[in-house]
């Protein structure tokens, strides 16, 4: 059973966080904040302390699901790169180009608002898993972005805030299967039903989908953004002054191979074989307990209910290394590589995603530190304590919101939320999909402005990008689509 720590327990997220954003050096922030978990855990000995910060890294490897993510950030490097020179990337760069041309109007800027719209299209469609959908957007947009002089900084805020949302508003993923599994947990013997039900009121992630269309259409940017889109304007400059890209050069240095030509079929292929397989080993993954679930359901039947139970991790890993498989053999066929090339390639790729796994590695460490030291509970204990009725569902969205910041994790604050809000609001007689959705919807809002967010950081990563220039520009955004939430559900409360 976790210790609670008090109040003590927010200090090593807090740190981490506000270090993070002073210093700009997230990876000296999260050890320190790690360690200073563990000095507290160990009654401030500093040598214990050393040494069992060093365990708690280790330690991130003994939960599988958090050893898959890592392992499928790495590989994702290996795909990027074999595409970049293969011309994939530059063939499919021709084709979005051709589109545009319809639509260049340089006076009005139409190419510009089109490539956000395609950008934000896909991050809606690519609901299946919100990591395959951050860094496809990520990965075929960053090279158009950068001839429009549009800012990386805005393509992560677009990956970003169309990845969590609509996994969450279409359920049919990983994310919905956890969540029912949680609800699952607390009596509901419909939990899909009653997950469907909260979606309906779950006003961040419809918010924040919103607020990324109407930022494209209007072209109005908010305070840090701004200056990030009139840098890269008017000087073309891709990175601000002294800003640190989340990949290796390895990933963002890349053209075709000389003498390939370039089409977009070996970006396309690739892709969809990968998202293809999500739904696919979803469904797999989760077939035993569907079936035990629902023995009459058919095959439909059992097959749609079976990725809402499947493993999100495993379908995710499996879905890069099938398509890194099919990769390696669809180039071989076609001539464009040697097998040593390929090979020489793929490990150049992962070498590229090497910050990017020690940071995950950070954020899992400090994420189980915060688990060890209680400070979920902590939070929501300290705000229930003067929880009316009425404002059940908004102050839940509040509590989830600091939760998922402190801890830089949606899915640990749905298990921390939902087994307490859940009979909270059955015992006040609140609105229970309210409760459920603020909860959810918190959850993500949190998980935004939070600097150590595994998805913030893939946001930073697919598009290459400073992390606390992603984390600072995104943040306005976040905050305002969180505060419409917030008052719709005290607006709710109070009538």
């Amino acid at each position: 059973m976790e210790e609670s720590y008090g109040i003590l327990s927010l200090l090593p997220p807090l740190i981490a966080i506000v270090l993070a954003i002073l210093t700009r050096q997230v990876f000296v922030s999260l050890l320190l904040g790690i360690w200073l978990g563990w000095l507290i855990m160990n009654d401030g000995q500093v040598w214990t302390a050393s040494l069992d910060t060093i365990e708690g890294l280790v330690s991130v490897f003994a939960d599988a699901g958090s050893t898959r993510t890592i392992m499928f950030c790495a590989l994702v490097g290996s795909l990027i790169v074999l595409m970049q020179r293969s011309g994939g990337v530059e063939g499919f760069i021709g084709q979005v180009n051709r589109i545009l041309e319809r639509y260049e109007q340089r006076r009005t800027g139409s190419s510009r608002v089109v490539v956000q719209l395609l950008a934000w299209l896909t991050g809606m469609l690519l609901f299946v898993e919100s990591s395959i959908s951050v860094l496809t957007v990520g990965a075929l947009y960053r090279p158009v972005f950068e001839r429009l002089r549009l800012s990386r900084e805005k393509l992560a805020y677009i990956a970003d805030s169309t990845s969590a949302p609509s996994s969450i508003l279409l359920p049919f993923n990983g994310w919905g299967a956890f969540i029912m599994t949680l609800l699952l947990a607390q009596g509901f013997d419909d939990p899909f039903r009653v997950l469907m039900l909260s979606v309906g009121v779950n006003f961040y992630p419809m918010l924040a989908l919103l607020l990324v269309l109407i930022v494209i259409l209007s072209g109005r940017d908010l305070g840090p953004m701004r200056a990030a889109e009139q840098r890269v304007r008017t000087t073309g400059q891709l990175l601000s002054p002294g800003a640190q890209p989340m990949v290796g050069e390895e990933l963002t240095g890349q053209g075709p191979k000389q003498g390939i030509r370039p089409l977009a079929r070996n970006l396309i292929w690739p892709i969809a074989v990968m998202v293809a397989m999500m739904p696919v080993m979803l469904a797999y993954t989760g077939w035993s307990d569907a079936q035990a679930a629902r023995p009459d359901a058919g095959f439909w039947g059992t097959a749609f209910f079976a990725i809402g139970q499947g493993s999100g991790t495993k379908a995710v890993l499996i879905a890069v290394l099938t398509a890194l498989l099919f990769t390696l053999v669809f180039y071989r066929l076609q001539g464009l590589f040697k097998l040593n090339e390929l090979v020489d390639l793929s490990l150049k790729g992962i070498s590229g995603m090497v910050p990017l796994a020690l940071l995950m590695l950070m954020a899992f460490a400090i994420g189980n530190v915060c688990r060890s030291m209680g400070t979920g509970p902590y939070v929501a204990e300290v705000a229930g304590r003067w929880l009316s009725p009425g404002l059940v569902p908004v102050l839940c969205f509040l509590i989830s919101s600091v939760i998922a910041f402190s801890t830089g994790t949606s899915w640990g604050t749905f298990a921390i939320m939902i087994p307490i809000a859940v009979p909270m609001a059955e015992t006040m007689e609140a609105p229970i999909y309210a409760t459920i959705a603020a909860s959810i919807g918190g959850g993500v809002f949190g998980d935004h402005c939070s600097p150590i967010s595994d998805t913030t950081i893939l946001s930073s990563m697919a598009s290459a990008t400073d992390h606390i220039d992603h984390v600072k520009t995104q943040l306005p955004y976040a905050l305002l689509a969180g505060g419409g939430a917030a008052l719709i559900y005290f607006l709710l409360g109070c009538f």
